[in-house]
């Protein structure tokens, strides 16, 4: 289903559910989308066997387990190598599958090449992820962070 067109009005519905509580019965949200709770189940299916619905998580908030400080980095990498040596971005997107702290990042274009937003439990826990994880990386060559003052808006739900 690559297409957003194959989404008709009934499946943007049940997804914005989900979406809101991903542990609503199918009965709920049938009765709020017109549907049969068998109806759901049959389309709810479909959206996961097409990869619309990728898949389902607990979100847990950070600060609820001991991780209160939320930093985002602008990390620039080398850009020369050594042809023997690895790709630095292919070094550095491996590398950072590694990394507990790190919880999302995405490639980036302009000035910078990745965008990585690390939770730690505070401003030490901080420090020696910095200094002993990623600038110890050979591919680091500079990072810029900026530091979480407060949620304005946080969502997973994609909007359909």
């Amino acid at each position: 289903m690559a297409e957003t067109d194959a989404l008709d009005k009934l499946d943007r519905a049940i997804l914005r559910h989900l979406q809101a509580n991903g542990r609503e019965t199918y009965d709920q949200i049938g009765a709020e989308v017109g549907l049969s709770a068998s109806a759901v189940l049959r389309r709810v299916k479909r959206l996961e066997e097409t990869g619309v619905i990728d898949r389902y998580v607990a979100l847990v908030k950070p600060e609820s387990v001991g991780l209160g400080l939320t930093a985002y980095l602008n990390v620039r990498l080398e850009k020369h190598t050594e042809h023997h040596k690895r790709n630095p971005m292919d070094a550095f997107s491996a590398a950072v599958q590694t990394w507990p702290e790190v919880v999302e990042c995405a490639a980036l274009t302009g000035e910078m090449d990745f965008m990585l937003r690390v939770l730690v439990a505070d401003m030490a826990h901080y420090s020696r992820f910095i200094m002993e994880t990623l600038l110890k990386h050979p591919s680091v060559q500079d990072c810029k962070t900026s530091f979480l003052l407060s949620r304005i808006k946080a969502t997973t739900a994609v909007p359909v």
